[in-house]
């Protein structure tokens, strides 16, 4: 079959263990929409009971549901996963975690399926390459950080391509509801973030930076979004214990993260671990200065001293400092948030359809490699 002939539609299928959702879920979903608009055929294979199989199934797609773990879930799984290759005609199978890589790529590889692709979301260094060199033929890097770590593990450059995780650009709420709904009048100051709860995220650490920024500007106010337990509880306790209920608020899990983030006058986030980072992207979109830390793909978005700050991990003081300084400074949050606005509208990496577009050409470039000369 040749595939250099433009435009084709393709047929795709992509499979994830995951059953939480998160940022790597989400880049499933909003790809396998972009893409269905640019007119392929997609479907997707996930463990019973996940979160992105309601999400997706609700978009109309056909999601398989198939249990992963344990020797007898391999077996099972990868027999089904290759009679759903051959009976699909998949054109393209995308896998994006550890587990389903191994059992559908192999299920790939059965089926003699054209195209066997990763995806990669993580900021660590891969362990071993049976998951990126040897099951699949190519491999997705999220970010260039990701890219690099693949390549110093040994994948060779030609068979890795970066594809950002992108989002789509929102247009920004006219008047956020956020100080009505705390009870703020419209001078405080919210240092925000808005993202899943976990340890890694560095939540805590940014309560503690804020926590002596408190006493020196009475009308500054940290906000923090996201769902996540049970770090959730763990700091909603601290903060009741510090009783600062009144200036410290753990919203839980959002809907209306554009209202948030229009709410914002800073967004910080003192992240320990992080591929690239869709939240600073959604910030930045909204206008807001962005407070990062030098950690995987963040620095390929937070722009120090343009628009926001970049402090090192673990480096409490200086996060303290640059916050203080962006609280004090209305004319540098206004500067930064608007540097950070036009640096995502005007760079198409950050678009979803730049992103589909992307991945589109991939698969055909890569598909033609993979059948080779005619």
């Amino acid at each position: 079959m040749n595939y250099s002939t433009f435009p084709r539609t393709l047929r795709i299928l992509h499979t994830e263990a995951a059953t939480t959702f998160g940022g790597q879920e989400h880049r499933i979903y909003k790809e396998m929409l972009a893409m269905r608009e640019r007119g392929h055929y997609l479907e997707a294979v996930c463990q019973p009971g996940a979160h992105l199989v309601g999400r997706l199934r609700q978009q109309g797609f056909c999601v398989h549901e198939v249990k992963m773990p344990g020797l007898g879930g391999f077996v099972r799984g990868a027999v089904r996963v290759t009679r759903i290759l051959r009976e699909g005609s998949f054109d393209v199978l995308n896998t994006h975690s550890r587990m389903d890589t191994i059992l559908a790529a192999v299920a790939g590889r059965i089926a003699r399926t054209p195209l066997i692709v990763r995806t990669r979301h993580l900021a660590i260094p891969p362990g071993s390459l049976l998951s990126y060199t040897v099951l699949p033929h190519r491999v997705i890097a999220i970010s260039e950080h990701v890219r690099e770590l693949l390549l110093d593990r040994g994948v060779a450059p030609n068979k890795v391509a970066t594809v950002m995780t992108a989002i789509n650009v929102p247009k920004p709420v006219e008047a956020s509801t956020l100080h009505a709904e705390l009870g703020l009048n419209r001078d405080a100051i919210i240092i925000g973030s808005v993202g899943h709860m976990r340890t890694q995220k560095g939540h805590a650490e940014l309560i503690a930076a804020t926590v002596p920024l408190l006493d020196t500007y009475p009308n500054l106010h940290l906000v923090i979004a996201g769902r996540g337990e049970p770090l959730l509880s763990e700091l909603r306790s601290q903060v009741a214990a510090a009783r600062l209920n009144t200036r410290i608020h753990l919203l839980g899990q959002r809907d209306d993260v554009v209202n948030l983030l229009c709410g914002f006058n800073i967004f910080a986030l003192a992240t320990q671990i992080e591929a690239l980072g869709t939240s600073f992207i959604e910030a930045a979109a909204c206008g807001v200065p962005l407070v990062g830390t030098k950690v995987g793909g963040v620095p390929e978005i937070v722009k120090d001293g343009v628009n926001g700050f970049l402090v090192e991990l673990h480096g409490q003081d200086q996060l303290r400092s640059v916050l203080r300084r962006l609280v004090a400074d209305p004319a540098l949050r206004r500067a930064m948030g608007q540097a950070a606005q036009d640096q995502i509208r005007s760079d198409k990496r950050f678009s979803v359809a730049f992103m589909a577009a992307a991945m589109e050409e991939a698969y055909f470039t890569w598909l033609q490699e993979q059948a080779g000369p005619r």
